[in-house]
Order: structure tokens, then sequence, then C-alpha cells
């Protein structure tokens, strides 16, 4: 079988790469290599297989894009702009990649001879919100964005939409409904929308895998948008203690790189996938406080959390995975622990 991954070059693209190559199939990885990631001097990553076809490319030009897509039985498509705060700020830029980018590729599967026979989209639990939970009053419950007189109160944690009293963060299921606090959850979601109703119409199966907080060897340390884990390393191998938002205990569900390749090569396996949207997560929160003071210890520095008081309107305060659907649909269950999935990625960093 032979494959395309836009955005191949990054962080879970290179490591699928690797995985498929390993798989036997023939890849071409598609890829800007945009500054962001991959720094100014946009040089192809040493970490790149050599068995695997780089062309440097952007989704925003049908043309090249459905050069490659012609040679293809299927299609990882990874290619999109991260960063909730950064999208707010450069909005035409995030739509235009992420949502127009998409619209080209399902244009040419639409209109243009291919033999493309899957197209799997990595989506991301940023389309959720905050996240699911339960009220002892009102049962499961979908709490709204918190407001910024709320967070300038410092009253942190979210409340029953319904009766407002307090609630218990429980695991997000794929069936809570959307509520995208960003340009990038927005258009994470329009793509969700966009492939599943074009791969309807023309008969190409579509999964979305919603990958929640992922991390692991390979993810840029000098990208701020990268997310928590890379922010706090950074600052640590600096000698600056990781900096606390709000008091530390918003939670999250972070998932090694290695779970996500293995979830995402199951869906490309699996008749019974097609169709359908699945959560890749462990199930399990942790809280940022939790996350400083593993990294902490596992580097080994006599450093301490420092609590700034800062916040930023539009986080999450809680939100992991419910693994059910996964483990049900794609026989998939993360396998690798917070604790050794730091090692690993730590081991990374040294080198």
């Amino acid at each position: 079988m032979k494959v395309l991954i836009t955005g191949g070059a990054g962080f879970i693209g290179s490591h699928l790469a690797d995985a498929l190559v390993r798989e036997g199939c023939g890849v071409i990885i598609f890829d800007n290599l945009t500054s962001e990631v991959h720094g100014t001097r946009g040089l192809v990553p040493a970490y790149l297989s050599q068995e695997t076809t780089f062309v440097r490319g952007d989704v925003r030009d049908r043309n090249s894009l459905g050069s490659v897509i012609q040679t293809v039985d299927a299609i990882f498509h990874l290619a999109a702009l991260t960063g909730v705060g950064q999208s707010m700020l450069e909005i035409t830029r995030y739509v235009e990649t992420n949502v127009l980018g998409t619209a080209n590729l399902l244009d040419i599967l639409t209109n243009d001879q291919h033999h493309v026979q899957k197209l799997i989209l990595a989506s991301s639990r940023a389309v959720y919100g905050e996240g699911q939970c339960v009220c002892h009053n009102c049962g499961i419950v979908f709490p709204e964005f918190r407001s910024r007189q709320r967070l300038e109160e410092q009253r942190w944690e979210v409340g029953c939409p319904n009766c407002g009293e307090a609630v218990i963060p429980t695991a997000t299921g794929e069936d809570k409904p959307l509520k995208p606090g960003s340009v990038y959850a927005i258009t994470k979601r329009d793509q969700e929308e966009m492939c599943l109703s074009i791969g309807n119409a023309a008969g190409i199966p579509v999964i979305a895998l919603r990958y929640f907080n992922v991390y692991g060897p390979r993810q840029s340390l000098s990208n701020p948008y990268t997310g928590i884990i890379s922010i706090f390393t950074s600052r640590i191998l600096r000698g600056k203690p990781p900096e606390i938002y709000e008091n530390g205990l918003e939670s999250r569900d972070f998932v090694h790189v290695s779970d996500v390749v293995r979830a995402t090569l199951l869906a490309l396996e699996s008749d019974r996938a097609e169709g359908e949207i699945i959560n890749v997560g462990t199930g399990r929160k942790l809280s940022i406080l939790e996350v400083a003071n593993i990294l902490i210890n596992k580097m080994s520095c006599n450093l301490l959390p420092e609590f700034t008081g800062k916040f930023r309107a539009g986080d999450v305060r809680h939100c992991y995975a419910d693994v059910t659907k996964a483990q049900r649909v794609l026989g998939f269950k993360a396998e690798i622990e917070f604790e050794d999935g730091i090692e690993d990625f730590l081991r990374w960093v040294r080198r």
C-alpha cells in the first residue's frame, strides 16, 4: 500500500511515517516545513526516514497537493496549524491552512482521478471545549467556558450550567456537544464535518481521530504552541521553575506519541471504524501541577513550581478522554504510563 501523510515531517507525522515504513508501506510525506515547527531555515528534519519520499508543498496549493494524491491508496491528513492562543491572532492564516487546505484535499478527492480508499483525519480534543462533568443535582452536564470576570476573581472551577453548583470532571465521550472556544478548535471541527460529509458523498471511508494531549520525542521545545510539557521542560533546562497558571489543578489527558501512532494504524486497518469519530487518549486525567512535579523529579533539579496567579481567557479547566469507543471499535488501549513516557521524552531531550 502507498500512503500520503500531509504534515508528515512534524512530530506525530514523522513517527507515523516510521511505523508505516516498518509495515512495508510506501510513504509520501507532504509538508511545507513551517518555521514554527522546523525553524526559519526550513530544512528537512534529519529524523525523517530515508525510506520515505519527501515532497515540499503546502495544502493551500491545490496543484501540488493533487499531484501526490494521484499516486496513493490512503491519506493521513495531519497538516494543520496548531496553537489555541496563536489562532486568535492569526485568524486568516489558520482558516486558510486548516479549512481551505482541507477543502482542497476534499475537492481533489471529489473531482479528480485517484484511487484513494481511505482518509484518516487527525482532529483534536480542542473541539469539545470544556470537558464533560457530573453535577450531583443534574447528572451529566456540559459546562460553558468560564467568563473573564470569573477568572479574574480566581474562581477557577467550572460550575453546572443548569443550577450553578460545583461539578466533578468525568471522562469526555465522543457524543458530547462540541463547544470550540478558539479559531483553532473551530477549524478542527470544520475539518471533521467536511471530511465526514464529503467522504460519505464520495464513497470514501473517513475516520476522524480526536487526539488528546500528545507528547514524546521530536516534540518541538522552541515552539510555544506545542504544549505545556515542552514549555515546562524548556524552562527547567534554563534553570527556571515551571510557571503554573490558575492553581495548577486544571487537568488534561496526556498520551504518548507511540500510542497515538498505534491507534492511527488500527484506524487504517479497521473496517468497523469507517465513518466514526474516535477519541485517542489514555482515560487518565493529570493536573498541570502533577505534570510539573513529575518533570522536576525526573530531571533531578531543586526547583519548585512557581504559582503566578495568571490565567488565559478561553483555557479549558478539565478535559480527559472516554476511551470506551476506541477500545470497542479499534481494539485500542494506551499502553504507555505518563511516568514512563516522560522518561522516553527526556532521553530524547538530553540527546
